[in-house]
């Protein structure tokens, strides 16, 4: 069976079959039920059908192979290209072109060689303050090469999406936030795993930590004080800690009390009627009635009770006053239709972010205002419509797909001459003198010499290659298996760049793409510095021996941070 083949979902028919001359009916396979028929059909109609038959020992076994079926959110890896590797993204949406192509909206990943060498301290650094506080040695008992693969797992979420072709999906993956809990070497353990802690901002290129904050303490709670006695009294000041609204005890009946929010709603109406821009956003008596009867109008008409000591005569007076009907608005009314719509834009661009809502789209109101007017708007009608067409737009859209397999050969792959795997330049016993320079050299990860594939790896002028185990860990996780020797130059103690060894493979991780070949080369990756003599014109050396009084050399070398007096040289 092909290695290729993923069996997604497939129908094992079992038919057994007793090849006689006489066949009894106790042999006969037994019925295939019709939901499997039917399914089998189906599946045999579609152009992703697969199946491979093997005969063998009187049985019969069908095999029917699919293509991996991608759905929303799945982690997935991409290839934009043929020499780097994949771009890990989660897919969101799945939307089908005018074209017929599928796409996929997509989140952003990043890799540790994405980003900044000075935001990759930063991440460490987070990573060192996340072991201090759990008091746990993360990476104590792992290996160098560990170490080295573990970085190769971290990945950094960012906020920005994209549409890919559905066409590049090159595998499944899994990515989860980092758990301090549990042992890194359970992301190592299983292949195709990722972790992240940090998100990143690639427009700003900053790092901060995707992580809920618990609001446990004095600024988030209150000081619940302590019980007190039977027969204690309460020493603090209730009016300090508490405003009274409203007062259960009143003279005036429940009868009363209603009546007097019916007039409430009255002068209100009358009120919409007097106002100009009331008339024209509620042209009708219905709308202006059903505007009056909102609760800031009833808010008002109780607290009104209140402080005028529950006295209707006196509270109806102060709803009436001379310069005419009070008119209470709240935040429906108050936005008009254009920053209701502006809201409603935002709405769909950053959900429910309201301090970027008010920065980018309503900077003249505040956020209360916003908070307020988005609760009020959850209770309108054209929110319940928004959220059915939206419903309906969901169950529209694709829900998953099947993409077939790719079998395309990939460019960098190496052909041999004769087909048969070469040799280390320069070993003992060996005769054959490939064409492709390449063909010879020792993987660049594992320093394997045996491959049934090789692929090119790294700009062409290297003529580096990797073998097929190392390519497909290169591919997916965005490094080499083996730490490289300029990475086990910066764990040890005392690191020295005197070591010609070590300068030339000083570049080799910084890109992971400009590597310097562990094979014999007599050529050299690193460039040599240029060399420079400095020339002393003949009037500087006539100045050192003129100025001797003044110009103190070597009493001036001594105190570096102090300012020679040229004034007093040239006045000499």
């Amino acid at each position: 069976m092909p290695r290729e083949w993923v069996p997604l979902a497939g129908i094992i028919l079992n038919c057994c079959h007793q090849f006689t001359r006489h066949p009894t009916p106790a042999a006969q396979p037994a019925p295939c039920p019709p939901e499997a028929k039917q399914e089998a059909f189906s599946l045999g109609e579609s152009s992703w059908f697969r199946e491979f038959c093997a005969r063998g020992k009187g049985r019969i076994i069908i095999l029917i192979l699919l293509p991996v079926c991608w759905m929303t959110p799945d982690y997935v890896y991409f290839e934009n290209s043929s020499s780097n590797p994949y771009l890990i993204r989660r897919i969101e949406e799945l939307n089908k072109t005018a074209t017929g192509n599928v796409e996929a909206k997509v989140v952003c990943f990043y890799r540790r060689r994405d980003i900044s060498n000075t935001l990759i301290m930063l991440a460490d650094k987070h990573a060192k303050e996340i072991e201090e506080e759990s008091e746990t040695t993360i990476e104590a008992d792992l290996t160098d090469k560990q170490k080295h693969q573990l970085k190769h797992r971290e990945l950094f979420l960012s906020r920005q999406y994209e549409s890919l072709p559905a066409t590049h999906i090159r595998g499944k993956c899994s990515v989860a936030l980092l758990n301090e809990t549990e042992s890194v070497l359970s992301y190592l353990d299983k292949e195709d795993t990722f972790f992240y802690s940090l998100v990143y901002d690639p427009s700003v290129k900053t790092l901060l930590a995707d992580k809920g904050e618990i609001r446990v303490g004095p600024r988030y709670q209150a000081d619940i004080p302590e019980m007190l006695l039977e027969g204690e009294s309460d020493e603090r000041e209730q009016s300090k800690l508490e405003v009274k609204v409203w007062d259960p005890n009143s003279p005036l009946t429940d009868r009363q009390i209603d009546q007097f929010l019916v007039v409430a709603r009255a002068v209100g109406t009358f009120a919409r009627a007097l106002d100009c821009s009331s008339s024209v956003r509620q042209p009708s008596l219905h709308m202006s009635a059903a505007a009056a009867s909102r609760d800031i109008t009833l808010f008002h008409a109780m607290d009104t009770l209140y402080r005028h000591s529950y006295d209707l005569s006196s509270a109806i007076s102060v709803l009436v006053p001379l310069g005419g009907p009070v008119l209470c608005r709240d935040e429906m009314e108050e936005w008009s239709a254009s920053e209701a719509s502006l809201f409603e834009e935002a709405l769909e661009k950053y959900g429910k972010d309201f301090n970027d809502i008010r920065q980018d789209f309503l900077p003249w109101k505040s956020l209360t205002s916003i908070i307020e007017y988005y609760y009020m708007w959850k209770t309108t009608d054209r929110y319940v419509q928004q959220k059915r067409l939206k419903a309906a737009e969901a169950e529209s859209k694709l829900k998953q797909v099947y993409i077939p397999t790719y079998s395309k050969p990939n460019p960098n792959q190496i052909s041999a001459s004769n087909g048969k795997p070469g040799a280390v330049n320069g070993a003992v016993g060996t005769t054959f003198q490939p064409q492709n320079p390449l063909v010879g050299r020792a993987c660049e990860s594992c320093y394997a010499t045996q491959s049934h594939q090789w692929y090119s790896w790294g700009p062409p002028n290297m003529q580096c290659r990797l073998c097929a185990t190392c390519w497909l860990y290169w591919k997916k996780y965005g490094g080499l298996k083996m730490p490289t020797q300029s990475e086990e130059e910066k764990l040890s103690p005392s690191p020295t760049t005197e070591d010609p060894r070590v300068r030339s493979h000083m570049s080799r991780q910084a890109m992971q793409g400009m590597p310097v070949r562990n094979t014999g080369s007599p050529k050299s990756a690193v460039k040599t510095r240029q060399a420079f003599f400095l020339h002393t014109t003949y009037f500087t050396k006539f100045a050192r021996q003129v100025c001797k009084n003044t110009l103190r050399l070597r009493q001036a070398a001594r105190r570096p941070f102090v300012p020679i007096n040229y004034a007093a040289i040239r006045a000499e």
